[in-house]
């Protein structure tokens, strides 16, 4: 067997190198040039009242990537659980969806919401009342306005009834603190325990049937 000499082994790694690193910028540009998932990502906002049960109808579809219980709509700063439960803040609890757009329309997003409210309640939401527990929807620009007040008139014809459900525009949002984050996984039975006893799932089915 002939012996490689020294310099063409040098060559070989030297060739063997310019072509990882070819191979390697060109991978690198084309990940450069695809935009990043998460730019692909939308943003919706609904007020259901609790705001524990209003994450687990969004989390069951495909499309969107999470649900975060927080605050919206209010005057101070940085909200606590603590104050606006009290209704003195001005803030709705309200869940932030972020979807994918290419999985799940807005439009789509909008049924579930009303499907999951009673649209004729103007003091609050089932067994909660004040302003805090009002429901709305916090459209983030004209399109979301645009298909949240169609929504609104479907509904409306479909039940017959005018609907006191606000469309508003989105203002900041205030992530809740971490224990009301993802509430019904954690703490299942207390959870069951509180939906059932608030009435939610009975007028639900008064109002939409089943």
């Amino acid at each position: 067997m002939r012996r490689r000499s020294l310099g063409g082994i040098i060559a070989v790694v030297i060739c063997v190198a310019i072509a990882a690193w070819l191979t390697f910028s060109g991978s690198s540009r084309d990940a450069e040039a695809q935009p990043s998932p998460s730019l692909r990502l939308a943003k919706a906002t609904f007020a259901g009242g609790c705001f524990w049960c209003m994450e687990p109808p969004f989390d069951r579809l495909d499309g969107v990537v999470s649900s975060t219980s927080g605050y919206i709509g209010g005057r101070t700063p940085a909200p606590t659980y603590e104050q606006v439960s009290a209704g003195g803040t001005g803030h709705y609890e309200a869940v932030e969806v972020l979807y994918d757009p290419a999985k799940i329309s807005y439009t789509r997003l909008v049924e579930v919401f009303w499907r999951n409210i009673d649209p004729f309640d103007a003091r609050g939401q089932f067994c909660d009342k004040g302003t805090q527990y009002l429901a709305a929807i916090f459209v983030h620009d004209e399109e979301q306005e645009k298909l949240a007040e169609s929504s609104k008139a479907v509904v409306e014809e479909r039940l017959g009834r005018p609907v006191v459900t606000e469309i508003l525009a989105a203002t900041r949002f205030h992530a809740a603190e971490e224990y009301h984050q993802d509430y019904y996984q954690k703490n299942p039975i207390r959870y069951k325990f509180y939906r059932t006893g608030c009435g939610r799932d009975r007028r639900l089915a008064e109002v939409w049937g089943d």
